[in-house]
């Protein structure tokens, strides 16, 4: 029966372990075996020069998916995989995941919007490039990741005034 594993590996080499698990079903004939191969990835928008880019991220650093079926065959096919250090589990008993599980990992659920990572800091000081209060400069007090919102407080008669901005409405200074 198919199942979907979690194999540790040597952290940076997922995409070299996943192509050399492929290769492997592929030469020794075990494609009946192992029927997928899978690096969990998120779409990430950076902010890079004022410009929104796509990026993909691992989610889970270290680890691949592997949706096989389990026997002594395809198991000793996987660990003898140059960069797999073992199975997620017992070490001769690999648990597999829940379809929950699966389907959370992969991002099976409703499409979700990409999400965006701040290029920020907070107490950093930036300068707001639009909207109403562009060319005020100020100091970053606060980061809302989900929202790509900023809240910065910038002088305003002579007071710091908190104002909220978006990811791309400032630039660093």
């Amino acid at each position: 029966m198919f199942r979907w594993y979690v194999v540790n590996t040597y952290s940076g080499h997922e995409n070299k372990v996943k192509h050399n698990l492929e290769h492997r079903v592929v030469s020794l004939n075990q494609r009946r075996a192992v029927k997928q191969v899978v690096v969990p990835t998120e779409t990430v928008t950076e902010m890079k020069d004022n410009q929104r880019v796509l990026t993909e991220r691992r989610t889970m650093p270290g680890y691949v998916l592997v949706n096989m079926d389990l026997n002594e065959d395809s198991w000793s096919l996987v660990k003898g995989t140059p960069g797999v250090t073992g199975f997620v589990g017992a070490s001769n008993e690999p648990v597999p995941l829940t379809q929950a599980e699966v389907d959370r990992l992969l991002h099976r659920e409703a499409a979700e919007r990409p999400r965006t990572r701040a290029q920020f800091s907070i107490g950093e000081s930036v300068k707001v490039i639009s909207g109403p209060l562009s060319d005020f400069s100020g100091e970053i007090s606060e980061i809302n990741e989900d929202g790509a919102r900023l809240r910065v407080l910038v002088s305003i008669f002579g007071r710091e005034t908190p104002v909220e901005v978006g990811f791309d409405q400032v630039k660093k200074i």
